[in-house]
């Protein structure tokens, strides 16, 4: 792609002093372009065009039905340009062609769901004593700031980025420093079609995060910070937005599990079990990365689980018929690495994968540990990679003992064909969400919120709207 820039008040530009960094393809090592590398001087540029943006009422106090019909055109250039941006994001990334597709129509989909909220962001009328009239008004929350993680570069910065816009906010997106491509492709295409989104509402900044993101969640101009990470990054990022008293929404890490009883479908489910853990190689929050199943099926379900994932290809992205591609970089491969020998130590028997593949990239077997103990770092820990930890259980008290027994809470499943039992499980899980017979699923209609360390606040759905709206109360003496 050569050297890209980045998209500040309205222009293409390089960093105040022309530095940049190297994009890789992590599947073959290769040089796919050079972004510009933010200073701080271009956060401060940023803010300045994004607080001047908002301050003019050509968008804030625009018909919201004509913010609607903006984000509906957005919607349609995504759509439109969905291919081509999947190459560039299973490229950039290391994930299948197919995934990167599938994401970024999600992404549209999203700005879809949200035009159509944006004239539906209503306050009400409150009875107070007397002769008197009280109501509230929900009003755009200002400057916000999108900090994109690196494993759904695009489809995670839409799913905050409409949202923000429906409301009539102004949004700074800093993609992550190994995946920034695909944004940037977006948002040419986005200032190519002439929405009609008007400058300096939506601006891209690259770089490094401990420099831009920081200063970016650290700034007074920026009225709002939404991270999706882990949780030492939203730790960090909580911090320094707490200088300012800026509110933040972070959707963090997880140690999603499948729960899986002696009743249920067992071909099924380890067809999803394999899905939850080994698309994009595993590196997802809400992957199922623990497997509890019941003594009774143990053996049976880790079995079709082994011979499910044993007809997945693994290979570049961008080769027909892989279904695993590499993970997003060497470095982050060698860690996943270090981990799992950490977790082996500890007990737990390797019965599939667990090496990196001997060839070029950043690519890793999918890997099975049975005999896993809620002791144990395979139990405790996210790696962040294609590792699927097994534990047996006999009693449903254990079962759900066992799904709590973590700091994270974002997304687990539960397998069984009692739906009472379905039902019981998911009013005890302490997680923010629970999928019965079906694993990983959501909808942009749908909250996405994490419980405990996943995270503060909610993405998606019509809650997602109240984060990016500040309540004003108007009191009238008649």
């Amino acid at each position: 792609m050569g050297d890209e820039t980045m998209w500040i008040g309205g222009e293409w530009v390089a960093s105040t002093d022309g530095a940049t960094s190297d994009v890789l393809n992590p599947a073959t090592g290769e040089l796919m372009a050079t972004v510009p590398r933010a200073t701080v001087e271009d956060v401060n540029r940023s803010v300045s065009a994004s607080r001047a943006a908002f301050n003019n009422s050509d968008w804030k106090n625009m018909d919201p039905a004509q913010r609607g019909r903006i984000l509906n055109k957005m919607a349609a250039v995504t759509y439109t340009k969905a291919k081509e941006l999947a190459v560039i994001e299973s490229s950039n990334n290391g994930k299948t062609f197919r995934e990167a597709l599938s994401e970024i129509r999600y992404g549209a989909w999203t700005l879809e769901y949200f035009a159509g909220l944006s004239d539906k962001i209503e306050g009400k009328t409150i009875p107070v004593p007397g002769p008197r009239l009280n109501y509230t008004l929900r009003q755009p929350l200002g400057v916000t700031v999108h900090i994109v993680p690196w494993n759904f570069p695009l489809q995670l910065a839409l799913r905050s980025i409409a949202p923000a816009l429906a409301a009539g906010c102004t949004v700074i997106a800093k993609p992550a420093s190994w995946t920034p491509l695909s944004l940037l492709a977006w948002a040419r295409a986005i200032d190519e079609a002439e929405t009609g989104l008007p400058s300096s509402v939506l601006q891209v900044l690259t770089g490094s995060g401990a420099l831009a993101g920081d200063a970016l969640a650290g700034h007074s101009g920026v009225d709002g910070v939404v991270l999706t990470g882990g949780v030492p990054t939203g730790k960090t990022v909580m911090a320094k937005a707490s200088e300012q008293l800026t509110p933040v929404t972070l959707e963090l890490g997880g140690k999603g599990a499948n729960i899986v009883f002696s009743d249920a479908n067992l071909r099924y489910a380890a067809k999803a079990i394999c899905f939850g853990i080994f698309m994009n190689a595993g590196q997802m929050c809400w992957a199922g990365s623990r497997l509890l199943v019941h003594e009774d099926v143990h053996d049976d379900l880790v079995k079709a689980v082994c011979d499910e994932i044993s007809k997945w290809p693994v290979g570049p992205g961008m080769e027909e018929g892989v279904r695993m591609g590499s993970l997003v970089h060497l470095n982050h491969r060698a860690e996943v690495l270090e981990k799992l020998e950490k977790g082996l130590a500890e007990g737990g028997e390797l019965v599939l994968g667990g090496k990196a593949l001997d060839r070029e990239g950043a690519f890793m077997e999918a890997t099975v540990v049975t005999g896993v103990d809620r002791s144990h770092l395979l139990f405790q820990d996210e790696l962040f990679g294609p590792v699927l930890a097994v534990t047996s259980f006999s009693t449903d008290e254990e079962a759900l003992e066992l799904a709590n027994d973590t700091p994270f809470g974002l997304l687990n499943g539960v397998w069984t064909n009692d739906l009472g039992r379905g039902h019981r499980m998911a009013r005890d899980l302490e997680c923010g969400m629970v999928s019965i017979n079906e694993y990983p699923i959501t909808f942009p209609q749908t909250a996405f919120t994490g419980w405990k360390h996943s995270g503060i606040g909610i993405e998606q759905s019509q809650d997602a709207l109240r984060f990016y709206t500040k309540v004003k109360n108007v009191n009238v003496k008649l």
